[in-house]
């Protein structure tokens, strides 16, 4: 290739990088019920909402709940080959590009605290401070530095990613702590394996309703339509190595009980 040539591509790529950063997504993705296609580029993005000053130090977890990290160590979590190597750092866990964890108990129907931080900004759109808490190994709320980073509006914090964008963007900049609290309630199965009820999920991001009794459409996909696919009443929450140092305190959760008594017949 001729030293022009070459010139033409670099610049041609240098265009393309610069478009796909000021409106990143897809247009060649299947179409969700909608009418938006998975990750689309053209989906308004939610407006953004300044959630206030950031807590310093991790409140406290209520009496009932399970606590899965407290600062102190990672006993409650397992990697995909034995045990979970993120390491410790000033009462958080970082990432460390040894891959994903998930904890070693398995939850149903629950409510989630965890507390996130972005590191530094360095790269944009999905290369920029992304993780992501998935229930049952495979329903993903979105984690990612959606500080004045425009990405597709399906895959920005709090997103159930590539299916619902949240109501607004909550996020707080990079070095402060984000909290979301997450009510999961997880799909039923009819015995045949098809779906009887879908996954729903709610998320309070930063104390700000981002997501509302939302049904999941299937489990967590990229470029593609999500499907569901017959499983057990629980299964493990998963936290995502995507390469970025995130880090992650103050997480606990509380099965939720929805079998509630019936009243007596009269």
């Amino acid at each position: 290739m001729s030293r022009i040539a070459l010139l033409v591509s670099f610049a041609a790529l240098l265009q393309l990088g610069t478009a796909q950063e000021k409106n990143p997504g897809y247009t060649d993705t299947p179409v969700l019920p909608d009418g938006f296609r998975v990750h689309d580029a053209n989906r308004p993005r939610p407006k953004v909402v300044d959630p206030g000053p950031a807590q310093k130090e991790p409140g406290k977890a209520p009496k009932d709940a399970t606590v899965l990290f407290d600062g102190s160590n990672l006993d409650a979590w397992q990697g995909r080959k034995g045990a979970a190597k993120w390491k410790l750092v000033d009462g958080a866990m970082e990432v460390t590009k040894t891959g994903d964890i998930r904890t070693k108990q398995e939850f149903g129907d629950c409510q989630l605290h965890i507390e996130w931080m972005a590191p530094p900004p360095k790269g944009h759109s999905q290369g920029r401070g992304n993780s992501g808490v998935f229930f049952f190994g495979r329903y993903e709320v979105q984690v990612l530095d959606s500080y004045n980073n425009p990405t597709y509006a399906d895959g920005q914090a709090a997103a159930l990613y590539g299916q619902k964008p949240p109501l607004v963007n909550a996020t707080r900049p990079p070095g402060q702590w984000n909290v979301y609290d997450i009510v999961f309630i997880a799909p039923r199965f009819h015995d045949d394996g098809s779906v009887k009820s879908r996954a729903r999920v709610t998320v309070i991001h930063n104390g700000i309703a981002v997501q509302l009794d939302e049904e999941l459409l299937g489990a967590t996909s990229h470029k593609s339509l999500p499907k569901y696919r017959a499983h057990g009443p629980k299964g493990p929450i998963k936290l995502q190595d995507h390469g970025n140092p995130m880090r992650f305190r103050n997480i606990w959760v509380r099965p939720i009980n929805l079998d509630r008594p019936k009243p007596e017949s009269k």
